[in-house]
């Protein structure tokens, strides 16, 4: 039988193949001449990185539901398993990568002098091997000075779309190549479950 990691694999691949259209390349193409756009109406990096942001969340909010039609993935049992699917399934299945998931280890809270609990992990972290977006992008120093977050889109689309599912998350970059990192990394953090709101009069 297959792990559920291989079969979240396999699920992405397959929703990335089915795709008649791949919005992926004409996202990356656009989203340069996006950002440079934001740049010049806001001459403040930080407002970029907002405003990239609260895109991105706009999109996930969008996606999220496209993703539950095609990939019939079920509700998943804890956060670790969450950081899987969007990895594997998730960011193939829109931009045709699997960053590499990492979790931290389960922290431990003594219940007595005897008893540990483990507390399960509340974040993981996402480091793209490779990221469409910038792809023939050098970033020139005065953006670098100011602390652009160039692909800050795919934060906001991480909050966007948990959030439709019941998880207030942040999402926010560690690490960027185009910054002269070594890595690109994308820290997400459970903040909390939410309640589902039942609509007005379904009570």
């Amino acid at each position: 039988m297959a792990t559920p990691s291989k079969q979240y694999k396999a699920i992405g691949e397959d929703l990335w193949k089915s795709r008649t259209e791949k919005n992926a390349e004409l996202f990356a193409l656009t989203y340069g001449a996006l950002v440079v756009q934001l740049i010049q109406d806001y001459e403040d990096y930080g407002e970029v990185n907002k405003q990239l942001e609260k895109m991105g969340y706009n999109i996930g909010t969008r996606l999220i539901e496209d993703f539950l039609a095609r990939s019939s993935v079920g509700r998943c049992s804890d956060f670790r398993e969450v950081g899987e699917v969007v990895a594997k399934v998730g960011f193939k299945s829109f931009l045709n990568i699997t960053p590499t998931v990492t979790h931290p280890p389960p922290t431990s809270r003594p219940t007595s002098v005897q008893q540990q609990t483990s507390v399960p992990t509340s974040s993981f972290t996402l480091t793209l091997d490779e990221n469409p977006l910038a792809e023939f992008v050098e970033l020139p120093e005065e953006a670098l000075e100011g602390g652009l977050w160039f692909s800050n889109v795919l934060c906001g689309v991480l909050r966007g779309a948990l959030e439709m599912v019941q998880m207030q998350v942040q999402a926010e970059f560690l690490s960027d190549v185009l910054r002269g990192d070594e890595t690109t990394e994308i820290r997400v953090t459970l903040l909390k479950y939410l309640e589902e709101e039942m609509p007005m009069g379904d009570e």
